[in-house]
């Protein structure tokens, strides 16, 4: 008889008297490995009639007393993704990685909205990460106690090799909920939602391949909406710059401005982008189209691995028809590809945009699709959140400057 026959010989014994009440210790019989022979009781995990207990290293399903399942119980551990040596030398390694995962985001988002950082991985103290999942504990007195993985990134997926490692680092933070220490845990992944999590949103996300040559990448641009348009923002005399001083980060704030308040929303606060710069350092680059000495589009750009990644970007919507977007854009394309990086990233977009869907089609990208998952699953949106929300809208639009970006820094600790 195998060791984990025995093993669930006896634990259906004194599992049977768990439900019964019976509330004294019982010591494991003769039949029990001597090795497996601890006197220690079983610890009951949940209240239910259907029962997990944790015995002898095992995780044992029971229900109303019978076992039916049997698995060994990982260890999950919590570290620093900023401290930890480990951090950096895993995300090189591993293939999905991200710059949202990098621990220049994620120390810029510290700065800034002052997160409390964490990773929860299967590997122990001394032994190299093999898998991970990167999270924010989001503190907030309006919006709550969250648990976020990772605010403000289009997309941070867990990173493993098997689903019972992700099923493992998952059931870690969902206790922290069922506690009520957290209202929820988001996951915003590149992939399915896991097993247990409830889709909550949806976006698509747009991705360049370099690999073809710049001829190739420029004739597979829309003919009219971008390839003219880059030819007429040559033609009608569209300056271009880029970098990252403090002179041109004014330029891009002020179009940022500008272009958060024709969406109806606040701007990001400037400290964000100051946060940024200072944390991405070379990885971060703003590149300016201007009109006759204005600023008219602005992109900002971080570069991970063989990623270029395109965050913010921003606009005069009055000097659209000159292409200066589209001149930016692929300067930053040229760029990537000039670089030897494999992969151009458009970033998220919301499934209803269809202008915007349409723009980034026109690149010749990829749609593929982003899933945000939750756990517990999210409650239905109350009406009066909506009408809140076009109340907040209309008077962004009324807003003067001072005001809308001081309402920024405000509200953005609060989302994510």
């Amino acid at each position: 008889m195998t060791k984990q026959a025995v093993l669930l010989q006896q634990v259906h014994r004194e599992l049977t008297s768990v439900h019964r009440g019976n509330a004294r210790s019982r010591e494991p019989s003769t039949g029990v490995p001597k090795k497996l022979d601890p006197k220690r009781r079983i610890r009951r995990k949940t209240k239910a009639s259907d029962r997990s207990f944790q015995y002898y290293g095992y995780t044992l399903a029971s229900s109303e007393g019978v076992i039916i399942g049997l698995k060994t119980v990982t260890e999950v551990y919590e570290i620093d993704p900023l401290q930890d040596e480990r951090w950096v030398v895993f995300l090189a390694k591993h293939r999905s990685a991200a710059v949202f995962h990098s621990p220049e985001w994620l120390r810029a988002l510290q700065r800034t909205y002052r997160y409390r950082i964490g990773a929860l991985t299967t590997a122990g103290p001394g032994e190299s990460l093999t898998n991970a999942l990167v999270f924010c504990r989001v503190r907030s007195w309006l919006t709550g106690r969250r648990l976020v993985s990772v605010p403000f990134a289009d997309h941070c997926s867990p990173l493993f090799e098997a689903e019972n490692e992700l099923d493992s680092l998952l059931s870690r933070l969902k206790q922290e909920c069922e506690r009520g220490d957290d209202r929820y845990l988001e996951i915003r992944s590149t992939t399915n939602g896991a097993a247990g999590m409830t889709s909550s949103a949806s976006f698509c996300l747009h991705k360049i391949d370099l690999h073809p040559n710049l001829d190739i990448l420029f004739h597979a641009l829309h003919g009219n909406c971008i390839r003219r348009k880059i030819a007429r923002a040559q033609r009608e005399g569209v300056t271009y710059e880029e970098g990252t001083s403090p002179e041109i980060l004014g330029k891009f704030y002020q179009l940022t401005v500008l272009t958060r308040r024709r969406h109806r929303v606040p701007p990001q606060p400037l400290a964000w982008f100051r946060n940024l710069i200072d944390c991405m350092g070379e990885k971060l680059k703003i590149r300016l189209a201007s009109y006759q000495g204005r600023p008219v589009a602005g992109i900002l750009t971080l570069r991970h691995k063989a990623t270029m990644t395109y965050k913010y970007g921003c606009s005069d919507s009055q000097f659209h028809r000159f292409g200066p977007m589209q001149l930016v854009l692929w300067k930053a394309i040229q760029e990537a590809k000039n670089d030897g990086l494999l992969e151009f990233d458009l970033g998220r977009t919301e499934e209803a945009n269809e202008g915007l869907l349409t723009f980034k089609d026109r690149w010749g990208a990829t749609r593929s699709t982003l899933t945000y998952s939750r756990y517990p699953a999210p409650t239905t949106r109350r009406a009066s959140e909506t009408a809140s929300m076009r109340l907040v809208k209309s008077l962004c639009v009324l807003t003067p400057d001072s005001l809308l970006t001081r309402a920024g820094n405000l509200l953005y600790p609060h989302i994510d």
